[in-house]
């Protein structure tokens, strides 16, 4: 590989691409890896779920037609949760692990533009103490796998990479000739990412002091979360939220057809969907054991829980998006009903588990129907069997020219 400096390689222009949410591939020395890389060209969830975890996912095993293949499904929360992390810090502590241990010569993750603390930044990280400034969540695009080069030319054999799943898929998809000795995935789940400057005109509609909030969290109790600079916590009900304020493209296509939420190419999948207020992991393989094994008795496991019925909140989602025309699903409600709905849905929607499984099957359901709508001759190739199941139950089915093979 060239020797590619980090600043080189992150200044290098992304490639125009159709659908595309630079991952980094396409700023590589080698741009045309994209072309069997990208998740939005024509996957192959069922080889690389064989090449990562030794099998494909189980169709018999009905989680796992929803979240991809695991050995096990926690909720968990680290005993003394770290400051300044997202949830607990589950994902930053394994991280530090690995360099505390000295399993892996780097960490590639993110952390905050010194100029906006929101934008993402890629960095190669190799002292545990530096990952305290990675903590957190970003909004925004950033070529993470960019620095795989910079990363090879520093002489880093053993890596760890924290990413989301367009980034991950494109990861493995290269793994086999990027010629890493050890390479440790941790996964966080992804579905609606925009622009960082997009997610700003969020966050002027959510408080009049947008510049003061240093925390933003989407809950699975149906709430956003928000913490400012002066110690003050507000939670907003999803229902309340501006959304039909926000332009058509806040989240773009790439987004809104993405069918691995659940980051089922990672080594173990750290999230909160399935957490009911605390974390939620799915330990994919035995790479994803030995991270968890970590943290020894720092962390707190027990069995996920699971509550309420998905169908209904679906079906509801299904109608939106199909009215909403290709833009934002909007739920069309009397402003009087809403905060009567918003306390109802904690206590009687889909929780736990079933809360994971109803996003799940709504960003299937989405894919189908932003894809039939914008891209009808990507869904032979975009859409993997697994989500027409998904779908199945809803009256989504595929056209004779709309079903491909993995």
């Amino acid at each position: 590989m060239s020797a590619l400096s980090v600043a080189e390689a992150l200044s290098r222009p992304a490639v125009p691409r159709d659908l595309c949410t630079d991952c980094g591939i396409s700023r590589t020395t080698d741009a045309a890896r994209c072309g069997r890389a990208c998740q939005f060209i024509k996957p192959d969830y069922p080889r690389l779920e064989a090449q990562v975890h030794g099998r494909a996912r189980d169709a018999l095993k009905t989680d796992e037609t929803f979240f991809g293949p695991h050995q096990q499904i926690y909720r968990a929360a680290l005993a003394k949760p770290i400051p300044g992390a997202q949830w607990t810090g589950i994902t930053t502590r394994i991280a530090e692990r690995l360099l505390e241990t000295g399993a892996v010569d780097a960490v590639l993750t993110m952390t905050a533009d010194v100029a906006d603390k929101w934008r993402p930044v890629p960095v190669l990280v190799t002292k545990a103490s530096d990952l305290a400034a990675c903590r957190g969540m970003r909004m925004g695009y950033a070529p993470l796998l960019a620095l795989l080069e910079p990363a090879r030319a520093a002489g880093y054999t053993r890596l760890a990479v924290i990413g989301i799943p367009c980034q991950v898929y494109a990861l493995r998809a290269l793994e086999a000739e990027l010629g890493f000795k050890k390479l440790y995935v941790i996964g966080t789940p992804c579905s609606d990412n925009t622009t960082t400057e997009s997610f700003h005109t969020f966050l002027d509609l959510l408080s009049d002091k947008p510049d003061s909030i240093n925390y933003l969290e989407f809950r699975a109790d149906y709430h956003v979360e928000l913490r400012f600079d002066d110690g003050r916590k507000q939670t907003i009900p999803f229902l309340q939220l501006p959304i039909s304020k926000l332009p058509r493209d806040f989240f773009p296509l790439t987004c809104r057809t993405c069918v691995d939420y659940t980051n089922a190419l990672a080594d173990i999948t750290v999230g909160y969907m399935g957490g009911e207020g605390e974390q939620w992991l799915l330990v994919r393989n035995a790479r994803g054991a030995e991270l968890l094994g970590l943290l020894g008795d720092e962390v707190r496991l027990s069995a996920p829980g699971s509550a309420g019925k998905r169908a209904g909140p679906v079906k509801g989602f299904l109608a939106n998006t199909e009215r909403a025309a290709g833009g934002l699903p909007l739920r069309r409600m009397p402003n009087w009903l809403k905060p009567i709905v918003g306390w109802l849905m904690p206590r009687v929607g889909p929780r736990g588990l079933e809360f994971a499984r109803a996003r799940v099957e709504m960003k299937a359901v989405e894919t189908v129907i932003h894809l039939r709508r914008e891209q009808p001759r990507r869904m032979k190739s975009m859409i993997p069997k697994h989500v027409w199941r998904l779908v199945e139950a809803y009256g989504l089915k595929p056209g004779d020219d709309e079903s491909g093979k993995s």
